[in-house]
């Protein structure tokens, strides 16, 4: 049978099988550790490194050499890690290393392995059954790992078997893991962290006790018990979350006391060398976040610095951060979001920052934006900025002096990484599949806002006009329109199936300035719609003889979802037909600091509920709409789907449901991931070309 891009792209899991990952610079800067897949369907990582002087590469160590994992091997945490990673290939999928990077620690199938990165010889770790998430001291004596909602201890050596830490006699209490909040919103996925010394441990206390209990059933298979999760609904107690420090010798602890009640979200920990232990903690509301330090031997914290916003403050990567005699902070900041030093701007006026890369005593290295588009690497050595790649597509970077890692995308070329220390430079290989096709985008700026917009037509030429079928995601924290090949894959393909796809980040998207985030604030819906409608009929003016507006379909997952239902059942004299995926249907179904931050609390913003629900539905004018639900997913809860399907029938609009049986909100499995595609487009093919 022939290869098709549906079943390619499933197959290689979107690309990523075989590409190098999850780089770790060493002390010294000699090597540098990646994770990477023998191949372009190999869904097993095992852990590299590259020689910064040679550029010879070598495999460190093969999870198939020492422990045959499973799916079904994983412990529940660790699934759930991965869940909140959307994380989908299999292998070595996380590390840790020392200080000096002469030891990695890892999981396989629950178990614990340390590896000497030199050699490879592997160490496993007696009594670590069940373990994920290990952290290895700064000296490399020990490491900790989590265990049965425990917080576990071990000589790296293996010479004495893992011994409890941290635990608690108490089904609602974990010692030492993110809870849902941190991991799926914060961008927080561990829960402790070592001092500098190695002697003691900041271990986080989760109580659940208080978090809603809902059941993830799997219909298909009647005699499964369903599946109790702890879900901090918007409106709802979130997880009381402490910290702790706990002495590795007399496991004694010392609670660090802050003000819970005001600043109960703990954003991060960072424990430096000759600084005390820091916490970034933030407000429910979000519009304060603080930066605590704690007085050795007391617990108490000090404040030392605190950020507000009207809106939310934003949780940016790598920041806040201490740099000579102060901090490092990226906030909004006149009409951009800037860099800022002890509150001061150092980013030029026309960027957007996205995050702080590091720092030394000379330099600092941050990612940014002027065009929403493109994303650079920056420096800035305390009087000017540079600009340090070519301006052509997306970078992502780490740096630890002398040595640099770049992962660059551009229209031009999928993704490489490479190594540079000082004025070498080395090409990590890369096994990903070439794609059986090369997307083809026109970009344009559309409407009264500019929204940044993406066109593509079939490959093959078409005589006459086109149905239109928007593509977008649309909302909070995501961009589709970026100067990546790789991300207009799957539009290329549905455009080839005889539409015009339109692509759009509208209000609330990332990378833009002048308040373009918090214009959702207090309405997801409206300002992401208006944006889709302007950009189709400003692009209707700019094909006038190649597009039918006519005949318009919008599809789209997640957040990308509840905007293709949303513009089916609010503008059905626009859209045509529309295929909403793991769709939010009714806000108050979502969590808590993702909603909150936008829609507000339920108790005082009712009226921003109401106005974003897709549950009161207009019966005056039907339109197709597919709804497609996992029904195992713990993120976008498959009730969303299944109360609008329930709304939708009671106002006699006709609609389809495609349940998703054992599958999650990042539906990771290679046949459904096929078949979404050829589905979805037999259905915009029923009601846009065979209308």
């Amino acid at each position: 049978m022939p290869d098709s891009f549906p079943r390619q792209y499933a197959r290689t899991q979107r690309f990523t099988l075989g590409s190098p990952r999850d780089f770790a610079i060493t002390e010294a800067g000699g090597t540098v550790l990646f994770l990477r897949s023998s191949g372009p369907e190999d869904t097993v990582n095992s852990l590299w490194g590259i020689d910064t002087e040679t550029g010879i590469e070598r495999l460190i160590a093969d999870p198939r050499d020492l422990v045959t994992e499973t799916q079904g091997d994983l412990p529940a945490a660790e699934q759930a890690r991965r869940e909140r990673a959307r994380e989908s290939a299999g292998g070595i999928t996380t590390y840790s290393i020392d200080q000096s990077g002469s030891l990695a620690a890892f999981t396989l199938g629950g178990e614990l392995i340390v590896v000497d990165t030199s050699s490879g010889s592997p160490t496993e770790i007696n009594n670590s059954s069940g373990a994920f998430d290990p952290r290895i001291s700064g000296d490399g004596q020990l490491v900790s790992f989590v265990a049965n909602d425990g917080l576990y201890l071990a000589p790296t050596d293996g010479s004495a078997a893992a011994q409890p830490i941290a635990t608690e006699a108490n089904a609602t209490v974990s010692w030492g893991s993110a809870e849902f909040i941190a991991a799926e919103e914060m961008r927080r996925s561990r829960g402790h962290w070592w001092d500098p010394t190695g002697k003691k441990l900041a271990v986080t206390r989760v109580d659940v006790s208080d978090v809603s209990v809902w059941h993830i059933a799997a219909p298909n298979d009647p005699a499964r018990k369903p599946r109790a999760v702890r879900y901090p609904a918007v409106g709802t107690a979130n997880a009381d979350v402490q910290l702790y420090v706990v002495d590795t010798e007399d496991s004694s602890r010392l609670e660090a006391v802050w003000n819970r009640s005001t600043h109960p979200y703990l954003v991060d920990v960072t424990w430096d060398d000759g600084q005390p232990l820091t916490m970034v903690v933030q407000s429910r509301d979000q519009r304060s976040m603080q930066v605590l330090e704690m007085v050795d031997d007391t617990g108490q914290t000090n404040m030392v610095l605190e950020l507000a916003d009207p809106h939310w403050v934003e949780i940016v990567p790598g920041t806040p951060r201490r740099w000579r005699d102060g901090w490092l902070t990226v906030q909004e900041h006149e009409q951009n979001r800037a860099l800022l030093f002890n509150q001061q701007p150092i980013s030029p006026p026309n960027q957007w920052v996205r995050s702080l890369v590091s720092v030394d005593e000379t330099t600092i290295l941050y990612t940014a934006s002027v065009d929403p588009t493109i994303v650079d690497l920056w420096s800035y050595d305390g009087d000017s900025n540079e600009c340090l790649t070519g301006g052509l597509g997306v970078t992502q970077a780490k740096s630890s002096s002398p040595v640099m890692v770049l992962e660059q995308s551009s229209m031009e070329q999928s993704a490489t990484a490479t190594v540079a220390k000082g004025d070498t430079v080395w090409h990590v290989d890369d096994f990903a599949a070439t794609p059986l096709l090369t997307p083809q985008v026109t970009f344009h700026q559309t409407g009264p806002l500019d929204t940044h917009t993406a066109v593509l037509f079939p490959t093959t030429q078409v005589e006459e006009p086109l149905p239109i079928v928007m593509d977008p995601y649309g909302g909070p924290h995501a961009q589709r329109v970026i100067k990546s090949r790789n991300a207009f894959l799957v539009s290329q393909w549905l455009a080839d199936q005889g539409f015009c796809v339109v692509v759009t980040d509208g209000p609330g998207t990332p990378g833009r300035g002048d308040g373009w985030e918090r214009m959702v604030r207090g309405d997801l819906a409206e300002p992401a719609l208006q944006a889709q409608v302007d950009a189709l009929f400003a692009i209707g003016e700019i094909y006038p003889n190649e597009v039918d507006l006519a005949r318009v379909g919008i599809r789209g997952w997640s957040f990308g979802g509840y905007l293709a239902a949303l513009a089916v059942l609010r503008r059905p004299d626009i859209f045509h037909a529309g295929v909403a995926g793991a769709p939010v249907t009714d806000w108050q179904l979502y969590d808590t600091h993702y909603t909150e931050r936008y829609l507000g609390h339920p108790d005082e913003e009712p009226e921003n509920y109401e106005r974003t629900s897709l549950l009161t539905v207009n019966a005056d004018r039907k339109r197709p709409l597919m709804l497609i639900h996992g029904l195992a997913d713990d993120n976008v809860v498959a009730a969303n789907t299944l109360q609008l399907s329930s709304a939708l029938l009671a106002a006699g609009h006709p609609h389809e449901v495609l349940p998703l049986s054992d599958t999650t909100h990042m539906t990771p499995q290679e046949e459904i991931a096929e078949n979404l595609l050829l589905l979805q487009v037999d259905f915009l093919k029923r009601h846009l070309l065979e209308a």
